[in-house]
């Protein structure tokens, strides 16, 4: 299993690098910061959609599955992106949003005219069911030129797709080896379990996930979309978003046989600081469940030989350095982006990193809502009830945009020489890529360290994982072949005091050694061979 060695870098391209000066990343903009992705040690770089697109929902509203956004650049920047990156060992990851497009799709514009064949692309009722959205409100909107609801489960420029009608399947079939044939080497497919409804559609429990969620046809799918697409081409590496779904489904989707997909995306530990499971709560940290979840999932992938991902942050996160418990100065706060890096990225699994993860990006203060841009984080403030106050306080741990701001590359900003689309964190004179290349402790030498510790060490690579109790602590080992390496993370701002024997200290953050026991710092962690 390869794979289990692999790290990819995701890139937000509205939010990497401007080079024409419209406020707007773009391809070009990767292109200029290839080699610094190399350098940390990624194998593949994941960009989120680039497709034409409305933007209602940050380009996951596809409105051309074969056209590059002009927004972005030209189709000839992107083969130029494919060429450069392959050589220099990068390979390409697109984001294939499948469960819905947008309502400016021709597909959808030829239904609301009429059109008996394209009505059928989607799913559409008389007598709606009480499913609720998930960017809020219900999931369903009356469409008068045809006389019914449409189903959207996020937002309503973004209509359902009916994947039990055979000509949808193969349309998605040929957008997939369309971008194969232009080299594409990875896809990400976007909440993939939610393309099998159950039929016939009814009301269900609460919100109504139990009856699109990991649906009866979702395996025969995924099936038939590797056998007709990416699997003539087992380099090609697959993952898929998996929205309120199950270890015994996560297994099925990413069993060794990998007749499906190579690996899947769960969230249920992006989910430890939800009040009562609430994302919009804030100042909450449930440690025992983290501890509980990673052993969980992490023991059952081991058990059932599937790959799992690994991952703190991504689009839809707000940012990983300020989640948790909130460090207290500069120097714990470094200690914790080294932390958090070593619990994660040492387990068993493909590591993704998203950008700005690296050195440290922290989330916006929200001081307004005309901060934000974010659909969700919109629908939510406009439906809440709670103060002003209180509602900017939640956003600013919470909202989507938090992970969307725009990547921090100098002390003057560097992302674009005009207004950004989206605000940019004003902290990037103190957190920026410059000011961490030649500092050897900085988060991103210890990632550039991490990364490549792991990818030349089969034991962090392949190795069993294990996990040890302790009250305070997280700690596993990984063993592969006589040979056990412990880590051991401090979430916590205290000082924390383990007993441990130990043959050698590989990586040292933040711990004071005297004789069997380790004396860990607020936020410390340490990587010791046992």
């Amino acid at each position: 299993m390869k794979e289990l060695g692999y790290f990819v870098y995701q890139i937000y391209p509205k939010s990497f690098l401007d080079t024409t000066g419209n406020g707007i990343g773009d391809i070009n903009g990767i292109r200029k910061k290839l080699r610094y992705i190399k350098g940390l040690g990624f194998d593949y770089i994941w960009l989120t959609p680039m497709y034409v697109s409305p933007q209602k929902d940050n380009g996951y509203d596809v409105a051309d599955y074969r056209k590059i956004d002009p927004l972005f650049g030209t189709e000839h920047d992107f083969d130029m992106l494919i060429k450069e990156a392959t050589e220099l060992g990068l390979q390409v990851m697109m984001d294939m949003v499948f469960n819905h497009t947008s309502d400016q799709h021709q597909w959808f514009q030829k239904a609301l005219s009429g059109d008996q064949h394209y009505q059928e692309y989607y799913i559409w009722s008389e007598s709606p069911t009480t499913w609720e959205s998930k960017f809020g409100g219900g999931a369903w909107e009356y469409a008068p030129s045809v006389g019914k609801y449409y189903l959207h489960l996020f937002d309503k420029s973004q209509p359902d797709l009916n994947w039990e009608n055979e000509n949808v399947r193969k349309e998605i079939y040929d957008i997939v080896n369309y971008w194969i044939k232009r080299g594409v080497k990875g896809f990400r497919f976007d909440v993939i379990n939610l393309i099998s409804k159950r039929y016939p559609l009814v009301n269900g429990e609460g919100d109504g996930r139990l009856e699109y969620t990991d649906g009866p046809r979702i395996h025969e799918f995924l099936t038939d979309l590797r056998t007709n697409t990416f699997a003539s081409d087992e380099s090609i590496l697959t993952v898929g978003e998996m929205s309120s779904t199950s270890i015994t489904a996560c297994c099925k989707y990413a069993g060794p046989k990998r007749d499906e997909l190579d690996s899947v995306f769960h969230f249920h530990h992006l989910k430890v600081d939800y009040l009562d499971m609430n994302k919009w709560s804030k100042d909450h940290f449930d440690f025992e469940m983290l501890k509980d979840l990673f052993k969980t999932w992490q023991l059952a992938m081991q058990d059932a030989e599937v790959v799992d991902t690994l991952f703190w942050s991504n689009h839809d996160q707000p940012r990983i350095a300020s989640r948790f418990i909130a460090a207290t100065n500069a120097e714990e706060q470094l200690r914790k982006n080294k932390m958090i890096a070593m619990m994660m990225y040492l387990m068993r699994g493909i590591s993704y990193i998203y950008q700005g993860e690296e050195i440290g990006m922290e989330n916006l203060k929200v001081t307004s809502i005309d901060d934000l841009v974010d659909v969700e984080s919109i629908n939510y403030y406009n439906a809440s009830t709670d103060s002003i106050a209180d509602k900017l306080a939640i956003l600013s741990q919470k909202s989507r945009d938090n992970g969307r701001t725009p990547m921090q590359w100098n002390a003057s900003g560097g992302f674009s020489d005009s207004t950004p689309w989206l605000k940019q964190n004003e902290n990037f004179t103190s957190i920026n890529v410059d000011s961490q290349l030649t500092d050897t402790d900085s988060t991103y030498s210890f990632y550039q360290q991490i990364i490549n510790l792991k990818k030349n060490d089969n034991v962090l690579i392949y190795g069993k994982i294990e996990f040890i109790d302790d009250p305070k602590l997280l700690i596993y080992t990984r063993t592969l072949a006589g040979v056990t390496y412990m880590v051991i993370t401090n979430v916590w701002n205290e000082e924390i005091a383990y007993p441990a024997k130990f043959k050698n200290v590989i990586i040292n953050n933040g711990c004071e050694l005297s004789g069997e026991v380790i004396k860990i710092l607020p936020f410390g962690s340490l990587l010791i061979e046992v």
